[in-house]
């Protein structure tokens, strides 16, 4: 993935973004671009890599709790209980992910952006030492433990890795290199489904090695990740290291192309001046952040409950009544993967040119526009012989705008809405609902499916249709806008609406009279 974002930059001098042609200062220097992926490969990959490869040993791991509880109690277990426990290794993983990006934003004001990336390092490993330990020892409770470990992993990955990305990145291309989150969450869910083939270690015997594999990008952040800077905003703004900003940048940016960053800094750094990071409950408190607050509620939630779960819960049905032999169906499924990866990688080519807005409203229209089809191939699933294969079709093209939409702007846009002294909080608000939401969806889904059957899709087009209409009417384009500028927009857009309201009611006593 390196290699291509290198290739696509290095390749042409000059590259067209923003709607207009930017001159080489724009184009990433070759140390940020390693920053990024030395930040993404311990993050957000170790997110999609663990919600991938728990599918593969299911029955290996259901096989060995059913052997241990037989040498413990010389009994089978019931099958309740059992489907409890692979429930339990399965969904304490929200769990634990929930808690990680409840103290994410902390640790990131205290231990700073890169120095919480490496500690989280910690957690990933004790996880595969725990889930590694499980078959030898014969504890499946270790599974359950490491699991949770590895959710805590994630939580504080996907809230802080995103943070340092936003912050190291220049304005003109803060979009682009942004898109390394959604970029790694791809790769690690289409790493995680090829790593599970029964090729490599999706055999039986393989399951403890497949689930300690998630220590091997740990040790790769924690060789390369050292070598690269801390946040400049951070160092500036929060620690008032006015040396080691200019050094990060230099690294970062180049020996003469961060002037125009630094002066973005220096006008957040005075703004800031006095006011202390804020705790969640305080941006809750806040009147003048009351919609951007709102907005990544909105999003974060509807990043989950879209509808792109079911579409992944309906893949080997659509597979087999396509003609997919049931053996071929996982290789199938990673093709899955390696579409969404490379949706996100165009979404990350096209995102500084067309925008925020454009893309993130688009992605949510096109997926309500796939949900009626979907339900309506699924409703007349045997009524030809063709029928079988839009439904194929219907699953690429809504895993297409998924990635090209919600999947890869949502990170970015909490990043863009908030300053330095909220932003912290502001992630550990949306990792909470983005857990909080993804914990329901399991639960709830099932029921959702047993109920509504091929029409639950009905229920996710009106959630992809009050997003989009949400976005339209309230949320501006962030696109080359420093983070002052967009703030200044939101409030400017509340006193037009204050003023409004507080006019229409003396315009209406003056005219009664007259």
């Amino acid at each position: 993935i390196n290699c291509i974002i290198i290739s696509i930059f290095s390749a042409h001098p000059t590259t067209f973004l923003k709607g207009t042609l930017l001159k080489d200062e724009y184009c990433p220097n070759t140390s940020l671009l390693l920053a990024i992926c030395a930040a993404c490969i311990g993050g957000t990959f170790q997110y999609g890599y663990n919600i991938s490869i728990i599918n593969s040993p299911t029955k290996s791991v259901q096989n060995f709790i059913n052997q241990t509880w037989l040498e413990r109690y010389e009994e089978n277990i019931s099958e309740q209980y059992l489907t409890l426990l692979w429930s339990s290794i399965v969904s304490i993983f929200t769990i634990g992910g929930f808690i990680g990006a409840t103290i994410g934003g902390t640790l990131a004001i205290r231990f700073g952006r890169k120095g919480t990336l490496m500690m989280n390092n910690a957690f990933a490993l004790l996880a595969a030492l725990l889930m590694g330990l499980s078959y030898p020892t014969g504890l499946f409770e270790l599974l359950i433990i490491g699991r949770f470990f590895t959710g805590v992993n994630a939580g504080i990955g996907i809230c802080v890795q995103p943070l340092y990305l936003g912050e190291i990145a220049p304005r003109a291309l803060r979009g682009a290199m942004a898109m390394g989150t959604s970029i790694f969450i791809t790769g690690g869910i289409l790493t995680g489904q090829v790593i599970g083939l029964n090729e490599l270690l999706g055999k039986e015997e393989y399951w403890p090695i497949l689930l300690s594999t998630t220590c091997i990008p740990a040790f790769l952040q924690l060789l390369i990740l050292p070598w690269f800077p801390e946040s400049p905003r951070y160092l500036l703004i929060d620690r008032g290291d006015d040396v080691g900003c200019g050094t990060a940048m230099k690294q970062l940016h180049g020996t003469d192309n961060f002037d125009r960053e630094r002066e973005d800094m220096e006008r957040e750094r005075i703004s800031a001046m006095g006011i202390k990071p804020k705790k969640p409950w305080e941006l809750f408190m806040d009147r003048s952040l009351r919609w951007q607050v709102l907005t990544i509620i909105v999003i974060n939630a509807a990043q989950q409950l879209n509808g792109i779960n079911a579409i992944y819960f309906y893949t080997d049905y659509v597979f087999e009544e396509a003609g997919i032999p049931e053996v071929n169906i996982p290789y199938v499924t990673v093709g899955t993967g390696a579409c969404e990866c490379l949706t996100a990688l165009t979404c990350g080519m096209l995102i500084e040119s067309l925008g925020r807005k454009v893309l993130i409203i688009g992605g949510y229209t096109l997926m309500a526009f796939w949900c009626i089809c979907f339900t309506l191939t699924l409703t007349f699933q045997g009524a030809g012989p063709w029928i079988p294969y839009l439904s194929m079709g219907c699953v690429f093209a809504f895993i297409l705008s998924f990635g090209m939409g919600p999947g890869g702007v949502t990170n970015i846009l909490i990043t863009e809405l908030f300053t330095q002294t909220t932003r912290p909080a502001a992630y550990m608000i949306g990792g909470s609902v983005n857990w909080l939401s993804f914990f329901f969806i399991g639960m709830a889904f099932p029921f959702i499916v047993t109920k509504l059957q091929q029409y639950c899709f009905l229920v996710f087009l009106v959630v992809c249709v009050l997003v989009a209409v949400y976005i339209f009417l309230v949320v501006p384009e962030t696109k080359n806008k420093t983070f002052l500028e967009i703030q200044i927009e939101f409030q400017s857009g509340e006193k037009r609406k204050a003023s409004k309201a507080d006019h229409s009611p003396r315009t209406t006593m003056l005219s009664t009279p007259l």
